[in-house]
């Protein structure tokens, strides 16, 4: 499919897929488009996600960045979701530089000299890199996560990986993510009961409190609000 057919697909699509429910969205997604990934970070959205893709496609693949920065509550929420879905192969994707090179090459604690470069480092190459080897990819933001992610589609066109987008869970409240969550009896990262509603590395990541918006523990004192993989 060309992107002037893929263009077309997404304007004819946008209105159905709106008030598709997200097993929906995830049916069309992976029968229009096989050649298709889901990007998993471990956090409540995600694992809501991984629990709806073992019932509508179990054999689609899921990738999470392992930017070596993750709170270890993070690293075992993975192996905990491993454990429950045993036929799913959590594919590790890593930056090109470990730790101790991005020193080298950078200095120490870049996040907080240069946040920007560092999470490019560290996750905006490893998805390029991941994502070039399919045609769609499935993530799981929703809008009223942050103002830069009001406008986001169930179905849209990712100009900046050059890819279709599917974002299943766009229009959930917080409330939706949790219910399923309990409903369903979801592994999910324990940080959530402790003020983290929204899971980074460890370094640029705090807690939230009490009346601050839901993403304000992301780098925290700096103007960023995005590490870059979404627009």
């Amino acid at each position: 499919m060309n992107l002037i057919e893929k263009e077309k697909l997404i304007a004819e699509q946008a209105v159905a897929l709106e008030t598709a429910s997200p097993e929906e969205v995830l049916r069309f997604a992976v029968e229009t488009f096989p050649n298709i990934t889901f990007a998993c970070s471990f956090g409540a959205e995600d694992v809501v996600l991984v629990d709806m893709l073992q019932r509508v496609s179990p054999t689609t693949d899921i990738f999470y960045l392992d930017t070596d920065f993750h709170f270890k509550e993070t690293y075992e929420t993975r192996d905990r979701l491993i454990e429950r879905y045993p036929g799913i192969p959590f594919v590790q994707v890593k930056p090109a530089l470990t730790p101790e090179q991005q020193a080298e090459q950078h200095g120490d604690e870049l996040w907080k000299v240069d946040a920007n470069k560092c999470c490019n480092i560290r996750k905006v190459e490893p998805l390029t890199r991941i994502l070039s080897q399919y045609e769609a990819w499935i993530t799981g933001i929703r809008r009223d996560q942050a103002p830069t992610r009001a406008n986001a589609k169930k179905i849209e066109y990712d100009t900046k990986f050059g890819l279709v987008k599917f974002n299943p869970i766009a229009d959930w409240t917080n409330d939706d993510v949790w219910n399923y969550i309990r409903s369903n009896n979801i592994i999910y990262n324990p940080l959530h009961d402790n003020n983290y509603p929204s899971i980074g590395c460890e370094y640029c990541t705090r807690q939230v409190m009490p009346g601050e918006d839901p993403r304000a523990g992301r780098w925290a004192g700096q103007e960023k609000t995005e590490c870059g993989l979404h627009k």
